[in-house]
């Protein structure tokens, strides 16, 4: 046996009897790694040996290695081997039955030396070679238990001026390398850089110079990770002395020799979100704080709070869209491992703008070989991760392409009125109901809201909620496998649900902080500033859902459209009537129609109202204004069904003179032939609501009309 390196036992922790067998493995300096099986006995009383102490069982791990890790908490070893020059990763995975498995081989483009080799947390021998660190690269793994595999590499310092580093991330299929800039060439590199494992990201720093924390759970945008340069604040917060990373997030400092745990401190993210004025560390801060936050309703109020202070400061990305976005992606992910893959957590899509201080090169890597066929716990986690990237192009994210589709089509089914069957419409409408009821359970706890939100039916919305649901259904249906329909069907009612309720929580934010009250409601009165805020901050909303086309709380419309008559001048009310920012909803145009007065003012308001309205609409509308506008636009409608499917027949040439009260024949015919209609059809004919709409009408408001256009 040749002179050894270092060791460690296996699972020390398990106490299966009084005295169990140990296991140990050793680390020789000739590039092999062997398991002894050692087993103590009990001897005269008390006394306890080492059974057969001079040959003990033992098993050949590993050989020819030029680098090695172990991970303590999950009973792992990472090992390097250089065959033909070509560096392979592999993993061997110890077992509490004391057995051991090869688990995966992947090739690893790195370049290393055979004539030393590097071991890490292997014990106080790590501590030797700290202080002989530049002779090697820096290398090391981390894993967690969402089934991400990070090789994260740095090569030994050859300049001032920059400094390069890579992270293999095997779960999703590509490498990313990173050069950071240290500044001028006078500023010089006195430590070693440093990679700390924060279970969702991973930590890369050079005191004095840098922090870059890496979102290892969703990589492929750099606007997802925060890049920090030497003049912040955070880099002179961090430890300057040699740090390195044990299992899980524990930390070793090598100078003090004590041990921590590292954690994001949220309290500091916070803050730093409110201070920070790139849009770049804005969207990477944001994203940190709701996937490691513990209280997610504090984080949320806090984010919302700075959003409505910041609504408008963000110009690579709409912050309303991404906080709704990856807030409701956050609060059911612990839910199945596997919504990752079919949720976005974000709304940017692609990121293009320059990150201060920092370059990145991405390419796809060789996936590792998986060396077993049964899959437990992480390794059955890693595996599907393996499997998505192979098989799932493109990727299988939801969104709502189909619910936009669809919703556009029943519109305009009910305007043309040959909607499709009641069954089908009824079910979609039952769904907005579970989703309104289960949003409407999760708040019973929290003070009633102040904003007159879901007091209407605002069946559009309601439509648009409903299908929202079937679709998402439908597309969790498809590809989570095993887990039962009945969960899905909560977590689909949960996920939109917090879409809902994140929406309400901003606007409710907003409506407090401006002290708004229930008479904002009423037309008979001026906009104030407070007004002019909510206003605004609606629009922002509805500007973030609709290019998603994500529902919005019924009654969200109405509000708007009442703010946006006090606020607005008509000709730039108008305006966003006609681009569709403002949709006329029957409880927002009654509500005009019954508070203002015929002035001058309200008469061309209303009448610039009325005529934008959708038919079906607009003939309830015109019976709650008493004006000769409204009794021509009703008298217009019946003409036009009267006359729709009209066929000309034979009638007497001489008209009665006595029934008219003014004798001018055009009118007098006209209205001769409408009567001769009503009497014919008098069932089908019916105005929908108006018993007293008739030809006798038509006349007097024909004439009315006549009247005023010739200034009589």
């Amino acid at each position: 046996m040749g002179e050894h390196r270092g060791g460690v036992f296996l699972y020390p922790h398990v106490d299966s009897h009084p005295l169990p067998e140990n296991h140990l493995l050793l680390i020789s300096e000739e590039k092999y790694i062997e398991q002894f099986h050692i087993q103590v006995i009990q001897e005269d009383g008390n006394r306890v040996v080492i059974k057969n102490s001079g040959h003990l069982p033992r098993d050949r791990v590993a050989e020819d290695f030029v680098w090695a890790q172990w991970d303590m908490s999950e009973q792992r070893l990472y090992y390097i081997d250089l065959k033909k020059s070509r560096s392979t990763l592999k993993c061997i995975q110890f077992c509490a039955d004391e057995n051991f498995n090869l688990m995966f081989e992947a090739p690893l483009d790195i370049p290393l030396s055979d004539s030393v080799f590097k071991l890490v947390n292997f014990g106080c021998d790590d501590i030797q070679d700290q202080d002989k660190s530049s002779k090697y690269p820096m290398l090391c793994i981390f894993t967690n238990h969402t089934g991400s595999l990070c090789v994260c590499y740095s090569p030994k310092f050859d300049s001032w001026e920059q400094i390069m580093y890579t992270v293999f991330y095997f779960h999703k299929g590509h490498s990313k390398t990173f050069t950071a800039a240290l500044g001028s060439a006078d500023s010089h590199v006195t430590k070693d850089i440093t990679f700390l494992n924060l279970d969702y990201y991973v930590a890369v720093y050079l005191p004095g110079h840098f922090f870059h924390l890496l979102n290892i759970q969703h990589p492929d945008l750099i606007c997802h990770s925060l890049f920090l340069t030497g003049n912040n604040e955070v880099i002179d917060m961090l430890p300057h002395s040699p740090l390195q990373s044990l299992s899980g997030s524990l930390v070793l400092n090598w100078c003090s020799g004590k041990l921590y745990r590292a954690f994001l401190n949220q309290s500091y993210l916070l803050q730093f979100l409110w201070n920070t004025r790139l849009d770049c560390e804005k969207i990477a801060v944001l994203h940190c704080v709701l996937s490691c936050g513990q209280d997610p309703q504090f984080l949320e109020a806090k984010i919302i709070q700075w959003i409505s202070e910041n609504v408008s400061a963000c110009h690579s990305f709409d912050l309303i869209q991404e906080f709704i976005i990856a807030s409701s992606y956050w609060s059911i992910y612990s839910e199945t491992s596997d919504i990752d893959k079919l949720l976005p957590c974000s709304s940017v899509l692609t990121w293009n703008a320059e990150i201060p201080g920092i370059t990145l090169a991405t390419e796809e890597i060789t996936l590792p070989l998986m060396k077993v066929h049964s899959f437990k716990g992480y390794w059955e986690k890693l595996n599907c991760n393996l499997e998505y990237v192979k098989y799932s192009k493109p990727q299988l994210h939801y969104n709502n392409c189909m619910v936009r589709r669809e919703w556009h089509s029943l519109i305009s089914e009910e305007k043309t009125g040959k909607r499709r069957s009641n069954v089908y419409v009824r079910n979609i409408l039952d769904n907005a109901i579970k989703v309104i009821s289960n949003l409407e359970a999760r708040n019973l706890v929290s003070e009633p809201r102040l904003t007159p939100l879901f007091q209407e039916e605002d069946n559009h919305q309601r439509l648009l909620l409903g299908l929202m649901v079937s679709e998402l259904k439908d597309h969790l249906l498809r590809h989570l496998q095993g887990v039962e329909k009945k969960k899905i069907e909560q977590m689909v009612l949960d996920y939109i649900s917090k879409l809902l309720d994140l929406i309400c929580q901003i606007l409710e934010t907003s409506w407090r902080k401006h002290n708004l009250h229930p008479w904002v409601l009423h037309f008979n009165r001026q906009a104030s500033a407070a007004e002019f805020a909510v206003f605004h901050i609606m629009t922002r909303i509805l500007e973030a859902t609709n290019s998603l086309f994500l529902p919005l709380p019924p009654g969200f419309h109405t509000l708007h459209t009442i703010l946006g008559v006090h606020c607005l001048p008509l000709h730039s009310l108008l305006h966003y009537i006609d681009n569709g920012v403002l949709l006329l909803t029957e409880t927002a145009v009654i509500r005009l129609m019954k508070d203002l007065d015929n002035t001058e003012k309200n008469e061309k308001l209303k009448f610039s109202i009325i005529v934008r309205l959708p038919p079906v609409i607009g003939q309830k509308i015109c019976r709650l204004w008493d004006h000769p506008m409204s009794s021509n636009i009703i008298s217009r409608n019946h003409v036009k069904r009267l006359l729709q499917n009209y066929k000309k027949q034979p009638q007497s040439s001489m008209i009665d003179k006595s029934s008219f009260s003014i004798e001018f024949l055009p009118l007098n015919y006209f209205i001769a032939t409408l009567t001769d209609i009503e009497s014919s059809n008098q069932a089908l004919y019916t105005f929908e609501g108006h018993d007293n709409v008739d030809a006798k009408f038509v006349e007097e408001a024909a004439l009315k009309h006549t009247t005023m256009l010739l200034g009589l």
